[in-house]
């Protein structure tokens, strides 16, 4: 090789370590806990796996992160401990065990999250008018070291417990969409704000749930499980934005509904919707749930035909 080549490699080689001094300053991955928490890097990386994919095993972790199974294994197992995972058996391989966040879980990587959002605004502030040519920069870098561009269709997204904030998202949103995409006047949203007022001044935090996914930092979907009776529970507000439909958002939420209600002792779900929400109806009649009751009605300025679905747990 000639010297000259040589040395064009040796400067690209010395700028690559200082960009990875001052990257990894910037960051905080040198301190002894990550994002001012008791965790490390890899261990926010696996919690972060976690939120975003659909109940991994163990051996997919490792494949994917490209860490040591002893590794994985002792820190799910610290994880177990302090109850932020669940192991669920795998249907498919009895030999394996499918992974989920608990609650706790589910809260403790949504302030990660949040935290981590956070700091890297508060490290762009200076930086906000050159935003474009940042966005440009990172995806060169990730393009040229090999890179491949993200498949927007498979964007990762995040489900997580609801927050402050949130119950005006879901009647704003539901208020909208139904609206463009059903013709339902305002009585509709009217009604979304009286669901949701009633599960934040009832809200049974051992037996109820709602869940909010994120993509992108952005909510884009929403799903609520509240109790009907000691036996009963009742699946209400699916919602799922136009934008990040097809990407399996509704089937997850409505799945998470099902664990959490076998989890809590429910005996049935039961839902009501609508004759001409197809999309919604699709989605419960692949999760197992039957169409039990039929009734036609006049309401929000259409001509309805209201559903009743039931699964039997």
């Amino acid at each position: 090789m000639p010297t000259s080549a040589r040395s064009d490699i040796d400067q690209l080689v010395q700028s690559v370590r200082r960009f990875n001094r001052f990257y990894t300053r910037q960051i905080g991955v040198l301190h002894q806990g990550l994002l001012g928490s008791p965790f490390s890097l890899t261990e926010v990386r696996v919690l972060y796996e976690l939120a975003h994919r659909d109940q991994p095993t163990a051996f997919e972790l490792c494949k994917d992160l490209g860490l040591d199974p002893g590794y994985v294994s002792r820190l799910l197992s610290n994880f177990e401990k302090r109850g932020l995972i669940q192991r669920l058996p795998s249907q498919a391989d009895g030999r394996q065990s499918l992974l989920a966040l608990t609650r706790k879980g589910l809260q403790k990587f949504a302030e990660l999250d949040a935290r981590s959002s956070a700091e890297v605004k508060a490290m762009l502030s200076n930086a906000a008018l050159q935003g474009q040519r940042l966005r440009d920069a990172m995806r060169t870098i990730e393009e040229l070291l090999g890179g491949a561009a993200p498949d927007p269709g498979k964007a990762p997204y995040l489900l997580r417990p609801h927050q402050p904030g949130d119950m005006g998202w879901v009647v704003h949103r539901h208020g909208l969409l139904y609206s463009q995409e059903y013709g339902y006047d305002e009585r509709f949203e009217a009604l979304v704000a009286e669901i949701v007022a009633l599960f934040i001044q009832h809200f049974d935090a051992k037996r109820e749930r709602c869940w909010i996914a994120e993509r992108e930092g952005e909510i884009v979907g929403s799903v609520f499980l509240v109790k009907k009776s000691k036996t009963v529970a009742k699946l209400r507000l699916l919602l799922v934005e136009p934008k990040a439909r097809g990407l399996g958002i509704g089937k997850r939420l409505v799945e998470e509904c099902v664990r959490f209600a076998r989890q809590t002792g429910y005996k049935k779900i039961t839902l009501w919707t609508q004759s001409d929400l197809h999309a919604a109806r699709g989605i419960y009649e692949r999760a197992g749930f039957r169409l039990v009751h039929h009734k036609p009605h006049h309401s929000w300025g259409n001509d309805l035909v209201a559903e009743t679905w039931e699964l039997k747990l």
